[in-house]
């Protein structure tokens, strides 16, 4: 397939590699932001390719592992106390919340659904004018346009009983607040690709300038990230800090302007509370008043208060990249996919799923 096979070619993978080596003098830890990224490295087994000097530090790139606890018992109440249709993207319907998770409250009797799109939501409440219907909304820029349609839809409609449950995070935010921890051992950003795709560039420069380091915007493939690799690191031997773009084949330097206007007409920017890590300023989406009559939180009245986050998880930890998801005392024993301590174990970008899933835990499969 075109864009896609050749992305995948074991030459220029090898080609790409034997560049790297050549290269690279130092030891640099490179943050890959996305979790997708992260799953194609893990499951390329690219991380075992690449030399010993160079590091890949995995980010908090995973909308559903940031989702906090107090969203998940919202839609927990929501679905079993207000008796609504509960509508959510899959991986979000097995992340533990503090007494249970979706599924969970699905078994007991609540109307949860999986869907792929909240357009399939906005059907569902404009079939069911009697029931209440509320799309889990969460996502980073990537998704935020097809939620706030889904909003737009609804309005130009009339239908009223259609309401988000928004968990909406922001990619620069998080890098800014990574590069500020003490802790920190990042020296270049991996970008994701989809989301500068929406959102364009122009948002990433201020935290080149800051911090004086690279950040490449990168695909998924494996060419994709062996080249967004080699591009930080040859910045890294020059001393250099800039902002490149190895996805141009999909990324414009403005974004999508239609999915930006889109986002501009439904949200505004807010503090947002990421599971594992806590607040950071401006680092989310909220529903603006004008549409406040599809903010399930202020339409429903919600005040959930007591959440807790099972405090042996180190997801924290695990996705501002200070360790390893096989570091973590609990993974694949007391931790896994059928019995999750955290987010990262079951969503499908989660770090610690893509351990598990791809063996990464053996020994003589990864290299620190």
């Amino acid at each position: 397939m075109k864009y896609v096979s050749e992305f995948r070619s074991p030459e220029i993978v090898d080609a790409l590699l034997k560049q790297i080596r050549q290269i690279a003098k130092g030891n640099w830890n490179i943050m890959e932001v996305c979790g997708g990224q992260t799953h194609s490295l893990v499951k390329n087994g690219l991380l075992s390719m690449l030399p010993s000097n160079i590091q890949m530090v995995h980010g908090p790139g995973c909308p559903v592992c940031v989702t906090p606890v107090n969203l998940i018992d919202k839609a927990v109440y929501l679905a079993i106390e207000q008796k609504v249709i509960l509508c959510s993207y899959g991986d979000m319907i097995r992340v533990p919340g503090s007494n249970m998770s979706l599924l969970e409250a699905k078994s007991k009797g609540a109307d949860v659904r999986i869907l792929y799109s909240p357009l399939e939501a906005v059907k569902i409440a404009r079939e069911n004018p009697e029931r209440e219907v509320v799309f889990f909304a969460v996502g980073f820029e990537t998704t935020a346009p097809a939620n706030a349609l889904s909003v737009i839809h609804a309005h130009r409609e009339g239908i009223r009983n259609y309401s988000i449950l928004t968990s909406h995070v922001l990619v620069p935010p998080a890098m800014d607040a990574i590069m500020s921890d003490s802790e920190c051992r990042v020296d270049a950003f991996l970008g994701a690709g989809h989301v500068c795709a929406i959102m364009g560039m122009q948002e990433y420069y201020p935290i080149v300038e800051k911090y004086k380091i690279p950040v490449v915007i990168t695909g998924f493939e494996p060419v994709d990230l062996l080249e967004g690799i080699f591009m930080t690191v040859k910045q890294l031997e020059c001393g250099q800090y800039k902002l490149e773009n190895q996805y141009a084949r999909v990324v414009e330097a403005n974004g999508n302007r239609p999915a930006i206007k889109a986002i501009d007409e439904i949200f505004e920017v807010t503090n947002r509370e990421w599971r594992g890590i806590g607040e950071i300023p401006c680092s989310g989406y909220g529903v603006k008043a004008k549409y406040s009559s599809y903010d399930a939180t202020r339409k429903f009245k919600i005040d959930i208060s007591g959440s807790h986050e099972d405090l042996t998880c180190l997801s924290g930890d695990i996705m501002k990249g200070k360790i390893k998801p096989r570091y973590c005392p609990n993974f694949g024993e007391k931790c896994t996919p059928v019995h999750p301590l955290g987010a990262p174990m079951v969503s499908s970008e989660g770090a610690c799923a893509a351990y598990y899933h791809f063996n990464m835990s053996a020994a003589g499969m990864y290299r620190d």
